[in-house]
């Protein structure tokens, strides 16, 4: 007689797709915190799915968690580079994080990769939008209302685009036509969830862009009507308390790049400066103080474009899971400051001291990998 184990049918383990639907249904209903537990619950059978990674970052964004969202992206993009979804997630992202140069190089390799998809057209435009707009904006957004005239959602783009270029009477005609082909537009500032992510957040600023061009110009005779921009009515929704993925390791990893950039460039001034020095003392602590400072800035803005979150959220976590590796951030972070001071006071002291300050935090990083 077979035992019960061989006569119990056969349950398949969830699935990364399932786990993903399942994320939809739960953000539909504004339960953020659980549809980014199911999400979490995917990755840790599958962790580079791109597919889950980039719906993380869509949970991250509608729940206004911009740094969260910008660390799923990033992970997203390098796990699936030729996936447009993980890109558009990358760019919202970044704007959402006032990234907004990086954002437009996003929406610009999206409308380049993509020229036939409607989608990826009018996505990109509005990203571009969002982050640098102008005529390239305005071109993308019309090819994108070419290559897909049926599509509401193209001409809810193009009013966008063009409200925010104040062609407000483009931008009413844009909108009339979005509303005739898909009246649930007019609706679209007060859904819930991430399947319709970009059209609400379109909807969005083409009401905020009406309200600020009602104020300047009280007729606003070409602006959408605010009759057809209802205020958005969501129910409340439940936003994941603290980030899915850990940012650590990527942050340190940024981290110690950037010791290494820092030490290296430092090294290379100090010993120019001493050459300098023999031949012209004076020439030689203006060319440190202009080495130091562009040493110092170049660094921390590199630091901050990489980063996936905060300088300061970045450096205090390192203060709990990695003393060395912050030690040697601080070190190297000192050392174009005392390259600074030689420049102000003279001497070699100061030059020695930055020389041996960088060369203990590259050993610091270098004896530790």
């Amino acid at each position: 007689m077979p035992s019960d184990a061989a006569s119990a049918p056969f349950e398949p383990e969830t699935t990364p797709e399932e786990y993903r639907q399942r994320s939809l249904l739960l953000a539909d209903l504004g339960r953020y915190d659980e549809a980014a537990g199911e999400l979490a619950a995917g990755l840790t059978a599958a962790p580079t799915d791109p597919a889950l990674l980039a719906t993380l970052a869509r949970v991250h964004l509608v729940a206004e968690q911009p740094v969260e969202a910008l660390v799923a992206a990033e992970r997203a993009v390098a796990a699936g580079p030729d996936r447009v979804d993980g890109l558009v997630a990358r760019g919202m992202a970044l704007v959402d994080n006032r990234r907004f140069a990086e954002a437009a190089q996003v929406a610009g390799a999206i409308l380049g990769r993509w020229p036939a998809d409607p989608y990826a057209q009018r996505t990109g435009a509005a990203l571009l939008s969002e982050a640098r707009n102008g005529q390239e904006a305005l071109n993308a957004a019309w090819h994108g209302v070419r290559i897909a005239p049926a599509d509401g959602e193209a001409h809810l783009v193009l009013a966008v685009v063009a409200a925010r270029l104040h062609l407000f009477d483009l931008a009413q005609r844009a909108y009339a036509e979005a509303l005739d082909l898909d009246s649930a537009i007019g609706d679209a500032q007060s859904d819930v969830g991430i399947v319709r992510l970009e059209r609400r957040r379109w909807a969005r600023a083409l009401e905020t862009l009406a309200d600020e061009a009602a104020l300047a110009q009280p007729p606003a005779p070409d602006m959408p009507d605010a009759a057809l921009l209802p205020s958005p009515q969501s129910p409340a929704v439940v936003r994941p308390a603290g980030p899915v993925l850990d940012p650590g390791p990527d942050s340190a990893g940024t981290v110690r790049q950037a010791v290494l950039y820092c030490a290296n460039s430092v090294l290379v001034a100090g010993a120019l400066t001493a050459v300098m020095r023999l031949a012209s003392p004076g020439a030689s602590r203006v060319w440190a103080a202009v080495m130091g400072v562009l040493i110092l800035v170049a660094v921390v803005v590199w630091l901050t474009r990489r980063l996936t979150e905060p300088l300061g959220t970045a450096l205090r976590r390192l203060g709990e899971r990695d003393r060395p590796l912050l030690a040697a951030a601080y070190l190297a972070g000192a050392a174009p400051l005392l390259i600074v001071l030689h420049a102000a006071v003279g001497g070699v002291v100061a030059l020695v001291a930055a020389m041996v300050t960088a060369a203990l935090a590259e050993l610091f990083v270098l004896v530790r990998q």
